[in-house]
């Protein structure tokens, strides 16, 4: 079989349309040739299903698209992989099966599109993988909606279900209390003889007796918990010099914090601090009391929207919720705006 490379793709003539394509969905198919990306031929020079392009065997071939292509490596052995799982894949590209390779298009932050099962190039696509070393960075913004595929320092691939919105399903209700007595006292701040639904349906603070304490007569509040309470009007407190106070403790973050915090809040969510598990709040979609506590289903870790990941940091927070079967969720937070973004783990 006569195949040749030209540039960033390869042409296989003879029966390739008929072996690589129509089979099992290698390439973009033109009349009797079938055109391969660079990846698509190395896997199949890998498997021994060609001997050779433009005279180079897999060690040649290889070694000439590392150097004419940055990140070929990862992409082969994510390929490589996927392909083993037994999934029909097609690189993202324009003119290749199921991608429109715009740079506008759904797929542009993606390396390789990877089908359902049983369906063939151009099908139901189940994931969109984008392709990344230990050693890269990676914008917040960009993974909504892709299929993480980090290759280690090992050649090891792990991989991460990026998908927009928190899967928050708030149902938590209660009736806020008016004025309650508070003092705010260094970095946090106490309530005086609240109303038992503060803490027992509400579940804002912390009784200063100890959380088993059935007589609440003093309850000790974050600072966030403060300054979304005396914007609401139910504690005696300016909200203003709360904020104050929690830009001086913890300057820029605690605006960024709080306005996750009065928006889950609002939708019903209550947050409490997950400091215990290196994020910012733990959260429980339906608390009907304290005393019946549920288990939190997610952590929240607060970032800016230009936040950039290192795949390390991304690996230990999602693992570390897993391990305590929560859901990873990261708050992009501007301003009073915030967008979620849940990452799990994944098995293809």
């Amino acid at each position: 079989m006569n195949a040749t490379v030209d540039g960033d793709v390869v042409t296989a003539r003879g029966d390739a349309r008929q072996r690589f394509h129509d089979a099992r969905g290698y390439g973009r198919a033109d009349g009797p040739e079938v055109t391969l990306a660079r990846v698509e031929t190395a896997h199949l020079l890998y498997r021994g299903d060609l001997d050779a392009v433009s005279g180079m065997d897999f060690r040649a071939f290889f070694r000439d698209s590392v150097a004419n292509e940055p990140g070929f490596a990862a992409r082969f052995l994510v390929y490589t992989d996927l392909r083993e799982r037994g999934f029909y894949l097609a690189p993202v590209r324009e003119g290749w099966p199921g991608s429109g390779g715009d740079a506008d298009d759904a797929d542009a932050d993606a390396d390789i599109l990877v089908f359902e099962r049983g369906e063939k190039p151009g099908g139901p696509v189940a994931h969109r993988v984008r392709v990344v070393g230990e050693r890269e960075e990676l914008a917040a913004a960009d993974l909504a909606d892709v299929t993480l595929a980090v290759v280690d320092e090992e050649s090891e691939v792990s991989y991460f279900g990026c998908s927009p919105g928190g899967g928050f399903d708030g149902r938590t209700e209660y009736d806020l209390p008016h004025g309650v007595d508070a003092d705010l006292l260094d970095d946090r701040v106490v309530c005086w003889e609240p109303p038992t639904r503060l803490y027992e349906s509400a579940f804002y603070g912390q009784p200063i007796s100890g959380r088993d304490d059935a007589d609440v007569d003093a309850l000790q509040l974050s600072l966030l918990e403060a300054a979304d309470l005396a914007a609401r009007g139910a504690v005696d407190l300016d909200a203003d010099a709360v904020v104050e106070r929690g830009r001086a403790v913890e300057g820029d973050r605690f605006d960024r914090r709080l306005a996750v915090y009065r928006r889950l809040r609002d939708d019903g969510v209550v947050p409490k601090t997950g400091y215990k598990f290196g994020a910012d709040f733990r959260t429980y979609d339906a608390v009907e009391s304290v005393a019946e506590l549920p288990h939190s289903e997610r952590l929240v870790r607060v970032v800016t929207p230009d936040h950039r990941f290192h795949p390390r940091e991304l690996a230990l927070d999602v693992r570390l919720a897993g391990g305590v079967r929560k859901s990873m969720v990261f708050a992009l937070a501007d301003g009073e705006a915030a967008e979620y973004l849940t990452v799990d783990r994944l098995t293809p």
